[in-house]
């Protein structure tokens, strides 16, 4: 998954999650998953991640680091990219990032067109389909109320933190309750891991300029 080193062998590589819900590490040598902490804790993220993290590389150093850019939380999602830059600054190792989007519908193992749906706040939702072998996206993602995300996803499966509303709203097809996981990342085909590390909102700030 990761770059070949000098010798040529492939690197070790950490993935860190921290966009939704879930936080997530990671750990992948020479393409291989090695290790991995995962949990669903809603809030937090600030006081866990980095805790996890050491747990994880028990005083490995990595060479290269993933990590998830959004969409999602705020404060998830800029928890993790701040956690990700520090680490790859004083480690001075290479930085990419990938969409928690692309990895639940990696990980989904779902043949033919598929749509993810995540909790967006003030009762919209992230909503982005996607198909094909490797996945790729068939739309734009974007934030919408779950009535509007309805009229205009077709996939009959809808999996993610927002599934469930999105297929109630709709009244048909069926749902799958998924959030981003760090192991996950290995699925993604390299151009999907190969984003800027910068956040993905996915909406406007709430915060407005003030006049």
């Amino acid at each position: 998954m990761s770059g070949r080193g000098p010798d040529g062998g492939l690197e070790m590589l950490l993935v860190i999650d921290s966009a939704t819900a879930a936080c997530s590490v990671a750990l992948v040598d020479n393409g291989r998953l090695i290790g991995e902490d995962h949990e669903i804790v809603g809030r937090g993220h600030a006081e866990r991640l980095m805790p996890m993290t050491a747990r994880l590389l028990d005083g490995r150093r990595p060479d290269e680091i993933l990590v998830d850019c959004g969409p999602g939380s705020f404060t998830g999602v800029r928890v993790g990219l701040a956690a990700a830059h520090g680490l790859a600054i004083g480690w001075r190792i290479p930085l990419r990032a990938y969409s928690s989007m692309a990895v639940i519908a990696a990980a989904a193992e779902h043949e033919g067109e598929l749509a993810v749906a995540l909790q967006a706040g003030h009762g919209e939702l992230f909503v982005q389909s996607y198909g094909g072998d490797p996945i790729e996206a068939l739309d734009a993602l974007r934030s919408v109320p779950p009535e509007e995300a309805a009229a205009s996803v077709r996939a009959s499966l809808v999996i993610g933190s927002g599934a469930e509303t999105l297929v109630a709203a709709r009244g048909h097809g069926s749902w799958r309750e998924a959030f981003p996981r760090a192991a996950h990342a290995i699925l993604l085909p390299q151009h999907l891991r190969n984003l800027p590390a910068r956040p993905i909102y996915g909406r406007a700030p709430d915060a407005k300029p003030m006049q």
